[in-house]
C-alpha cells in the first residue's frame, strides 16, 4: 500500500529533476553560443535556424541527481550499472553531436552500454508472457534478445527526435505510464526513475517549444539517455509482471509495451522497410517520418507534436484497455491500428499533392 513517505518522494523527485534541468539549460545555451556547438539546418532537417545541441547533458544531470537522491531509502542494487549506461551514452552522444562519430562506433557503444546493463545489472526479459505458447526462456536466449529489443528502443527515440518537442512529449507520456504502473504495485526505485526522467524533460520541453532567446535541442546526447532509459522501464514492466496478479496484472504485458512505446517504433519500422524497399541502406537519413509528413500537410512543429502525442495516448488507453487480453490477440489488435495510422499522413499527403496538380492543370 502506497503511504505518505512514497508520495513525497515521488513528488519530490520530479521537482528536483525539473529544477536541476530548468536552471541547467541556461548556462549551457551559453556555452554553446561561445563554443559555437550548434545543430546547423540542412535538407532533412524540420529546423531553419541554428540551435544549441547540449539539452541532453542538462537531462542527464536532472535525471541522475534527482533519482539518486530520490531512490534513497529503497532497494535499488541495479542502479549503479544504469547510471554506468547512461554515462557511456553521455559521452557517445556529446561526441556525435559534436564532431560526429562513426555508426558503427556508435553502435558499438551503445551495446557495451546495454550489456552492462543486462548482464551486471541482471536487466532481462526472462519470459514471453505466453507470446507463440512461450514463457520462460533461457539465459543464451534471453541476452540477445533484450539487447535487439534496446537496442531498438535506443534508436527508435533517436531517429523520432526531428521536431520541436516530439522525443520529449513522447517520453513524458511513455515515463508517466510506466511510473503509475510501478508506483501502483510498489516498485517505488522504478516509479522514481520514471518520474525523475518525466521531470526532467519536463523542463526541457519548455525550452525546446517555447523557448526563443533560450532554445535547445537535446541532440543525440539526450535521445540516446532516453532511449536506455526507457528500455530500463520497458523491460522490468514485462519482468514485474510475470506470475503477477490482482488488479495491476497485464496477461499481454509484452503487446502492451510495443503499445504504449508504438510511435517511435512504428515510425522506425515504416521508414526502415520504405529504405529497404527502395534499395538504400535503413540507416540513410531522409524525410519519410511521420512528423515530416506532418509538416508537409501545413502544421506547425508544436502542431505535429501534439497530433504525434494525442495518437500515442490514444493507444496507451487502448493497450491498457487489453489489459486481460493475452499478447498474442493484444499484438494483433494494436498493430494492424499502428500500421493503419502510421500510413495515414502519407496518405493525405498524396491526396493533397494530387488535388494541387489538378488545380495547376485545370484553374478555373
Amino acid at each position: 500500500m502506497n503511504t505518505l513517505k512514497e508520495v513525497i518522494y515521488l513528488f519530490v523527485t520530479f521537482i528536483m529533476a525539473a529544477g536541476l534541468t530548468y536552471f541547467s539549460i541556461p548556462t549551457l545555451i551559453k556555452v554553446a553560443r561561445l563554443k559555437h556547438l550548434y545543430d546547423e539546418p540542412n535538407h532533412r532537417s524540420a529546423a531553419t535556424t541554428i540551435v544549441p545541441t547540449l539539452g541532453g547533458v542538462a537531462i542527464y544531470v536532472g535525471f541522475i541527481i534527482s533519482m539518486i537522491i530520490g531512490s534513497n531509502g529503497f532497494m535499488f542494487s541495479e542502479i549503479k550499472y544504469i547510471i554506468a549506461a547512461l554515462t557511456i551514452m553521455l559521452f557517445i552522444g556529446l561526441k556525435d553531436d559534436i564532431v560526429e562519430m562513426a555508426p558503427k562506433k556508435k553502435l558499438l557503444g551503445q551495446v557495451l552500454a546495454a550489456l552492462i546493463v543486462i548482464i551486471l545489472g541482471n536487466i532481462r526479459f526472462t519470459s514471453l508472457h505466453g507470446f507463440l505458447s512461450i514463457y520462460e526462456i533461457p539465459f543464451l536466449v534471453s541476452v540477445p534478445l533484450t539487447l535487439f529489443v534496446m537496442i531498438v528502443l535506443i534508436n527508435a527515440l533517436n531517429l523520432i527526435d526531428g521536431i520541436d518537442g516530439l522525443a520529449s512529449g513522447i517520453t513524458i507520456l511513455t515515463s508517466a505510464t510506466f511510473g503509475g504502473w510501478f508506483f501502483a504495485t510498489g516498485h517505488y526505485a522504478y516509479a522514481i526513475t520514471a518520474f525523475a526522467l518525466a521531470g526532467s524533460l519536463t523542463s526541457f520541453f519548455w525550452f525546446n517549444v517555447f523557448g526563443k532567446e533560450n532554445k535547445i535541442f537535446m541532440g543525440d546526447t539526450g535521445s540516446l539517455i532516453l532511449g536506455m532509459i526507457m528500455s530500463v522501464l520497458v523491460i522490468q514492466f514485462n519482468e514485474f509482471n510475470i506470475g503477477l496478479s490482482g488488479i495491476h496484472a497485464f496477461r499481454g504485458a509484452p503487446a502492451v509495451s510495443i503499445g504504449i512505446m508504438i510511435i517511435p517504433l512504428i515510425d522506425t519500422l515504416r521508414v526502415f522497410v520504405l529504405r529497404i524497399l527502395r534499395g538504400t541502406s535503413p540507416f540513410t537519413a531522409d524525410r519519410n517520418h511521420i512528423h515530416h509528413k506532418l509538416l508537409d500537410l501545413g502544421m506547425s512543429h508544436l502542431q505535429a507534436t501534439l497530433t504525434i502525442l494525442t495518437v500515442n495516448l490514444g493507444f496507451i488507453v487502448l493497450s491498457i484497455s487489453l489489459q486481460n487480453v493475452p499478447v498474442g490477440k493484444a499484438f494483433m489488435i494494436i498493430a494492424p491500428l499502428a500500421v493503419l495510422m502510421s500510413s495515414l499522413p502519407s496518405y493525405l499527403l498524396r491526396r493533397k499533392k494530387i488535388r494541387e496538380t489538378a488545380l495547376r492543370t485545370y484553374p478555373d
